[in-house]
């Protein structure tokens, strides 16, 4: 069986994609080989290929998507030809001492798909490709048929990293919540939120046509116009989440936080991160910061769950963007560049 894969060969080679039509490897126990249905494009791959982020070269980038099984060597499981499912982003060992304290996604044997070298393991690592080979460590999901494609594409990492961040976060009587960030991280977190019963959520950003969203999801969106309400709400938010990647809207978190307040951090996992704080705003006002990274595979499991739950009542599949094909996937991760949508889907042999 042939498999095609869209190979990033890096900013300097002479061309950043290359398709490739190649041979799927055999099955080893534990994996599985799966199709590609639909993926979505997260803003990690788009500061890849802008020279943000540097990733090993040549690799198949892509990380989050729905897949179909197609054959499998997991004989305990009970899956099926043709069942589709959400996978986790990284693929772990289950007895190093990160895994065994629930931090699977530190495992010493990681493995992260999107993420590796072309020649690290089957070469069909990443999703902007026709097939994956899921590796025996990796934690697999299967989606109800409640769930579409359109909504299933971004489970396995935005709404997954949201479950995980949500552990954390107290469940108080007239809670009040402020998220910095109207992504699709931003988007997921309202919605969870505003679903853990918290009173008030504000998600501020830059993108307004994403307002109506953010309102539906059950939160109150905050840009240039009405921006005065950080004045009113100084010391009295109970929870800020960073979702937004950027380092400067920290010193706005901590004076939002009430004393004993909870600040997470999810989105700035690059470099260019440096934080313009003191020791003396934390202690101060007592404050717990927490850095959240992807997630261990429990929070996959709820993020399936609360989709089914919550799948009527929120406008999941209206918040992403066009699909292209796979052929076409440069000018896909142009059109995610601009941030229009905050999903732009991919498909294989969509022609």
């Amino acid at each position: 069986m042939l498999g095609e894969r869209i190979v990033f060969n890096g900013l300097n080679s002479e061309k950043m994609f290359s398709s490739e039509t190649v041979p799927l490897p055999e099955l080893a126990p534990g994996e599985i080989l799966v199709k590609v249905r639909l993926a979505s494009i997260c803003m990690s791959d788009v500061h890849t290929t802008t020279g943000q982020r540097v990733e090993p070269t040549p690799s198949v980038l892509g990380h989050e998507a729905v897949v179909e099984v197609v054959a499998h060597r997991r004989p305990e499981s009970d899956l099926m030809k043709g069942d589709r499912l959400t996978f986790s982003i990284a693929d772990s060992c289950a007895k190093c001492e990160f895994c065994l304290k629930g931090l699977s996604q530190k495992c010493t044997k990681l493995f992260k798909y999107g993420h590796a070298k072309l020649s690290d393991g089957s070469g069909f690592n990443g999703c902007y490709a026709s097939h994956i080979i899921i590796r025996s460590g990796t934690h697999v999901v299967k989606i109800p048929n409640i769930i579409f494609d359109r909504c299933a594409a971004p489970i396995n990492c935005s709404l997954a990293t949201v479950m995980c961040a949500m552990e954390f976060v107290p469940k108080i009587k007239n809670g009040r919540a402020f998220v910095q960030g109207d992504g699709m991280l931003g988007l997921y977190t309202s919605v969870v939120l505003h679903e853990l019963g918290y009173e008030t959520v504000y998600c501020s950003g830059n993108h307004i046509q994403r307002s109506q969203f953010i309102t539906r999801f059950g939160a109150v969106p905050l840009y240039n116009v009405n921006y005065e309400i950080l004045i009113e709400e100084t010391n009295k938010i109970d929870v800020v989440v960073e979702v937004c990647g950027v380092s400067n809207v920290v010193n706005d978190g901590i004076k939002l936080l009430k004393p004993g307040g909870l600040y997470l951090f999810l989105g700035m996992v690059h470099p260019h991160s440096d934080l313009h704080i003191t020791g003396e705003q934390i202690i101060r006002k007592c404050l717990m910061i927490k850095g959240i990274h992807n997630y261990a595979p429990r929070h996959l499991d709820q993020a399936v769950d609360f989709l089914v739950k919550t799948i009527d009542k929120y406008p999941y599949e209206e918040v992403v963007g066009p699909t292209y094909d796979l052929s076409d996937l440069q000018n896909a991760i142009k059109i995610a560049t601009e941030k229009t949508y905050a999903r732009v889907l991919v498909k294989p042999n969509m022609k």
